[in-house]
Order: C-alpha cells, then sequence, then structure tokens
C-alpha cells in the first residue's frame, strides 16, 4: 500500500482510494458511514447493504468487515457476492484487534474517528481512510471524540498524511 493515511470527504472517493489501493481487507466504521447514530434499525440494515453492495465490487476486495464500538445489530445476516462479510457489534476499537489479525493483506480502515479507527488503522498496519464530511449535526460524544483525535494524527502517521 502506498500510503498510510489519507482524509476523504466524499463516498465516491473512498471506493477509488479502496481500488487504487488494491486492497483485499476494508474494514468500515459503521457510524456515520453506514448509519448515522441513534438511527432505526432499518436504517442500519440498508445501509450495511448499500455499502457492501459498493465496497465488495471493487476487485481485489475479499473481506468486508463492518465494525461498531456501539452494540448495534444487524437484523440479519448480511452477505456480498464473492466476498466474506463480517459484522463486530460491540468491536472495542482500538483495543481489541484479534478479529482482525488472520484478514488478508493489504488492508484498510475508513472510518471518522482518528482516537479509534486511526489508531486501529495503525496497530493493524493498514491505511486510514479518513472519513470527513461537512456533518450538519453529529453527536456530542464523537464531536469531542473528533476534535482530541486530531491531535493523534501527526504521531500515528507522521509524514505519510495526505489530504
Amino acid at each position: 500500500m502506498r500510503v498510510g493515511y489519507a482524509r476523504v470527504s466524499d463516498w465516491r472517493d473512498l471506493l477509488r482510494w479502496a481500488a487504487d489501493l488494491s486492497a483485499r481487507t476494508v474494514v468500515i466504521d459503521v457510524e456515520p458511514l453506514v448509519a448515522f447514530w441513534d438511527t432505526s434499525q432499518e436504517h442500519l440494515d440498508q445501509g450495511v447493504a448499500a455499502v457492501l453492495a459498493q465496497v465488495a465490487a471493487i476487485p481485489p476486495v475479499e473481506v468486508v468487515c463492518f465494525a461498531t464500538n456501539s452494540a448495534r445489530r444487524l437484523s440479519g445476516t448480511p452477505s456480498g457476492a464473492g466476498v466474506r462479510v463480517i459484522y463486530l457489534p460491540s468491536a472495542r476499537k482500538p483495543l481489541n484487534t484479534a478479529p482482525y489479525r488472520n484478514l488478508p493483506r493489504p488492508g484498510i480502515v475508513i472510518g471518522d474517528q482518528p482516537a479509534t479507527d486511526g489508531v486501529l488503522a495503525r496497530r493493524l498496519g493498514y491505511t486510514f481512510l479518513h472519513y470527513s464530511p461537512l456533518l450538519a449535526s453529529v453527536p456530542a460524544g464523537p464531536r469531542l471524540l473528533q476534535r482530541c483525535g486530531q491531535w493523534l494524527l501527526p504521531l500515528l502517521f507522521g509524514n505519510q498524511r495526505r489530504q
């Protein structure tokens, strides 16, 4: 993989990065990429299905892993054409790396939080695609974690950072 970090604000650009980096494993943070915080079960299920369809179409992706530190669970088991799908509720990112250890490399983590998703990417040796769209509203907790996480970026990725 060519870079350790890229800041991306558009979902289509995330898909292009994943393709350009030839990622075999894609770990995706659930909130806000798949479903916004405090949305319905239906939004979560539909979001996973929509994102999975797009990511599974990227060669050479073999594994798509949805990970969230919340307790939100899917109502059914998702499946993607030709890819292994994993959904990890209460993932304890970035502390718990066991579920990701045997996944094919190279990999990327797509998420909005440097303090959780970025640290997880660094610990796994994956590229961190920092999703940072302009959102109308973000709950106080994630907003505070985002601001604190900005300070971690130079420590985690140093001169590898790309805008």
